[in-house]
């Protein structure tokens, strides 16, 4: 039975207020980004009476913008690409495999998700100054990467459990040895929970400020949480810039998103229905 129109219409009512109250934060700050300092604090929410993109000039002529961009697109793909590499070799493992210590070794990946990383900072700071990682991108991309690697296996195990055996079997009939059956047959099929896992990832290594201010001292070296942290005066900050920065670091996940959003909805609602 086909709901009827009012219920229709309220639906789609009910569905674009909620997109305009979550759109309405980023309009704001692209708004903010094209208004004076003194505009954004006398009148925040209004439009800008006349757009400007000095804040922008600004932003690119007094800082190394470009280069906490790319450190943060280092980070993010160092760290996403090690991530599904793992977590796919693993998750194959775990699914395929009728080890009996299976449960117990997934058990062990769901530990990361349960105790906090940063409550071993300390220990955590020892040990990437005793690998030579102290001060450089590659303690980031190493700290994503076991942040990132239980969810990821959490994911993608419980994909690969849905996908036939009778796929495998036919692929050895031809003669594919195990890492081609995962590389040609599998892991195509395997594009939803993929897009997800980078998209959760993404989020997680572009937007931290954390871990980048206790690991990262130079300057060349910053991402831009903390590269943006210096237009935050002691008594007063930049915030056209501030809002300029944030709107140019939000265009690469708003794109990718974009992009990838099919593939992330189909990898949340995957095995709703069966």
């Amino acid at each position: 039975m086909r709901p009827k129109l009012y219920v229709v219409a309220l639906r789609h009512l009910i569905g674009y207020l909620f997109a305009i109250v979550s759109l309405y934060p980023v309009l704001l700050m692209v708004l903010s980004s094209l208004k004076s300092t003194i505009e954004i604090m006398t009148k925040p929410l209004a439009l800008p009476t006349a757009p400007s993109f000095s804040a922008y000039a600004k932003l690119l002529d007094q800082m190394p913008f470009d280069r906490y961009f790319l450190n943060s697109l280092i980070v993010a793909v160092g760290s996403i690409a090690l991530i599904l590499v793992s977590c796919s070799l693993a998750a194959y493992y775990i699914s395929r495999t009728s080890y009996r210590w299976n449960g117990a070794l997934m058990f062990i990946f769901l530990l990361g998700m349960m105790i906090p990383v940063k409550l071993g900072i300390v220990p955590l700071f020892l040990l990437m100054k005793d690998l030579g990682l102290s001060n450089s991108l590659g303690s980031l991309i190493s700290i994503y990467t076991a942040i990132g690697i239980p969810i990821g296996i959490l994911i993608l195990t419980g994909f690969f459990r849905t996908l036939p055996r009778e796929l495998e079997e036919a692929a050895r009939i031809d003669g594919c040895s195990d890492i081609q059956i995962l590389a040609k047959i599998l892991l195509p099929l395997m594009r939803p929970a993929l897009g997800t896992v980078m998209i959760i990832n993404l989020v997680t290594a572009w937007n931290d400020f954390f871990f980048p201010l206790i690991f990262i001292q130079d300057e060349v070296k910053k991402t831009i949480p903390i590269g943006l942290m210096s237009l935050f005066g002691e008594y007063s900050s930049d915030w056209s810039t501030l809002f300029a920065g944030l709107t140019l670091a939000s265009i690469p996940m708003i794109v990718f998103f974009s992009v990838a959003s099919k593939q992330f909805m189909e990898g949340l609602t995957a095995g709703a229905v069966k």
